[in-house]
């Protein structure tokens, strides 16, 4: 039976680097993003749904067209994501805090909504979904409030679709990722702010590092699932005093 998988923020990065694994290891790919044009870069071949995942309207209608073309789902990679300037929050706009808000939390809210209805009703049914975490989800960097609450949602938006899911066959976990080389971490080779106030280089990790990582969690049964994972570059400063 062919797999049917679907990524979000599938554009650029980590969502590109899975989409492209996901593919190489036999997977069938929607890619999800705000721009058409990367997603075609993405995968040619894919199908291309631009769609705003904080958008409700949107995403029902990507999630229609999806069903239109393959009649289920099996994987949903939920990874679209932003993060707000660093400044201090009381700096911050909460026109800023609503935009982290509703693209990583409410934007990973209607996907797996929407993934459940498919998942529930097709035969086979079930399914599993991903989500993008963070390290910071266990521990902030400085001045990144709505980012780091958002991923700490995430960590209970995952645990209640794990729990909700188990009645119809869905799994749900959870992958935190630390330090992935992409442009979004780039900034990271010219020293960000420390704990203790000292800007500091940062080591990084191979993209391709975490989408292996993806696609092992995907090819478990579904009677097995990865709770949650973190991969991380081994030397960045999370564990111990840094």
């Amino acid at each position: 039976m062919t797999k049917i998988a679907l990524v979000t923020g599938a554009g650029s990065g980590i969502g590109r680097a899975v989409a492209r694994a996901l593919a190489r290891d036999g997977w069938t790919l929607a890619l999800m993003g705000r721009r058409e044009a990367p997603l075609l870069e993405t995968l040619p071949g894919a199908l291309i749904l631009p769609a705003d995942v904080a958008d409700e309207a949107q995403v029902d209608a990507a999630f229609a067209q999806l069903r239109e073309r393959f009649g289920r789902l099996d994987l949903l990679f939920n990874n679209a994501g932003i993060s707000a300037p660093p400044v201090p929050i009381d700096v911050l706009t909460v026109s800023q805090w609503r935009a982290v808000v509703d693209t990583n939390l409410t934007g990973s809210f209607l996907c797996a909504r929407a993934a459940f209805v498919l998942m529930k009703t097709q035969s086979p049914r079930g399914g599993r979904i991903i989500n993008n975490g963070s390290i910071s989800a266990h521990a902030p960097r400085p001045n990144s409030a709505p980012y780091t609450s958002t991923k700490h949602a995430i960590t209970g938006l995952t645990k209640s679709l794990s729990l909700d899911g188990r009645a119809f066959d869905i799994a749900a976990g959870q992958i935190d990722i630390g330090n992935a080389a992409t442009d979004m971490t780039e900034k990271m080779q010219r020293g960000v702010p420390q704990a203790n106030g000292q800007i500091a280089v940062e080591p990084r990790m191979d993209v391709e590092d975490v989408a292996r990582a993806v696609v092992y969690m995907a090819s478990l049964p579904l009677t097995a699932n990865v709770q949650t994972m973190t991969v991380m570059a081994r030397d960045m400063p999370f564990v111990g005093r840094g």
